[in-house]
């Protein structure tokens, strides 16, 4: 009778189980921690005496916090030993979340917020990290266990949030989340092997050749306009579902509201099996089998302004198709150049939430002029777009570009 590999061994992917696991949960805290906020701004709200407006704006900082990170620290990933780099970077984001759980001032809040957005881009080096440690043929597979971490803990994010509010305060979270982001950084230490860039490069220098990577790498353009485009049209949906299902057609509150989104949970599970397909050099198809699930989603919530079965179904098949594209782009970005993974992830995430804001934008601006009829028609035709930038990366893909 055999018996099952311990924590330590290495997985197929030749990095041990126990490392992978680890990097997975890391991601998740990084990310989910810019969005511990938004089930919380009301209370938050009540507790500083400011107005919902004030508050909201804890939103905006955490992602522009996210966004000069991504600029500017993640690069850092080509420079630096990078195990180092991403406990350090843990450690400020801790300090971050501590300053936010017990601070009694709501500059103080702010401030938190900002440095535990800015530090949190660890999960942004972690992911190239896990494909720079695996086996050329295994990395898909890896990147897609860490990218599933990241995902899930983004969607968890919310309702534990709304959870430990309930239970001992909105401050709650994030003091357990600071304390176990320590905890896991120390493990991480312990766990990973040191990981170093061979080529050497100031920090100037790493940041210009971003633009030379902009310049020089087509599909690194192609691939980044697909991944916005997509995002974009998730975006559109993520603005706006709370105003539908919070609406007379369904009257559901914050913290139903907050359920009905971990439905999107079964989404981040879509990037283990698309870094699988990768692997066996499948990432086109599996582009093409994602963008496609974006257009059907879309028939399904148009139904879903009067059946909470359809919008259930749609916000699973959208969610489904986002991160399997996503997990397919990055595959095929990373192979580009692996001695440049931290600063071409820089340039695909920056892009890649540009259009996550671009798409709330449009979406908001679409329910004041139609509603959710309006907010359909926009994600079609964001889906449609993303449909022709694949359509053009994959004639650069046949002619080498």
């Amino acid at each position: 009778m055999s018996s099952s590999p311990s924590a330590n061994q290495p997985t197929a992917t030749g990095l041990p189980a126990s490392a992978l696991l680890l990097m997975a949960i890391a991601c998740g805290l990084c990310a989910g921690g810019n969005y511990f906020n938004q089930p919380l701004l009301h209370s938050i709200a009540a507790a500083f005496s400011v107005s919902d407006a004030t508050a909201a704006l804890t939103v905006t900082v955490a992602q522009a916090a996210y966004g000069c990170g991504l600029l500017f620290l993640v690069p850092l990933g080509d420079k630096f030993e990078r195990r180092g780099l991403v406990v350090g970077l843990m450690v400020l984001a801790a300090i971050g979340h501590f300053i936010s759980g017990f601070t009694s001032n709501i500059s103080l809040l702010f401030a938190g917020i900002v440095i535990a957005g800015l530090f949190s881009v660890a999960a942004q080096i972690l992911v190239p990290m896990a494909a720079t440690l695996s086996e050329p043929s295994r990395s898909g597979r890896a990147v897609g266990i860490v990218m599933s971490g990241l995902l899930i803990g983004i969607l968890a994010a919310r309702s534990v949030a709304g959870v430990l509010s309930e239970i001992a305060g909105w401050h709650t979270v994030y003091r357990v989340s600071g304390v176990i982001m320590l905890l896991v950084a120390l493990a991480l230490w312990r766990i990973l092997p040191r990981s170093r860039n061979p080529v050497q490069l100031g920090y100037l220098p790493i940041l210009l050749s971003m633009g030379t990577l902009i310049r020089d790498l087509p599909r690194l353009r192609s691939r980044s306009l697909i991944s916005a485009l997509a995002f974009a049209s998730v975006s559109a949906l993520f603005s706006t579902m709370a105003l539908l299902l919070s609406g007379p057609q369904y009257g559901l509150n914050d913290m139903q509201i907050g359920l009905v989104g971990l439905i999107g949970v079964a989404g981040a599970l879509m990037a283990n099996a698309a870094g699988r397909l990768g692997d066996r050099g499948w990432a086109h198809e599996t582009s093409v089998a994602c963008v496609l699930l974006l257009f059907v989603s879309w028939g399904c919530l148009w139904l879903g302004e009067s059946s909470l079965v359809w919008f259930l179904i749609g916000l699973l098949v959208i969610d489904l198709g986002l991160q399997g594209l996503h997990l397919s782009n990055q595959q095929i970005v990373y192979a580009l150049m692996p001695e440049a993974r931290a600063r071409i992830n820089a340039v695909y995430m920056t892009v890649y939430f540009i259009g996550a804001a671009l798409g709330s934008a449009m979406g908001s601006l679409a329910w004041n002029l139609g509603g959710w009829a309006a907010i359909c028609v926009t994600g079609v035709v964001l889906a449609l777009l993303t449909g022709l930038a694949l359509w053009y990366d994959h004639c650069l893909g046949r002619t080498g570009g």
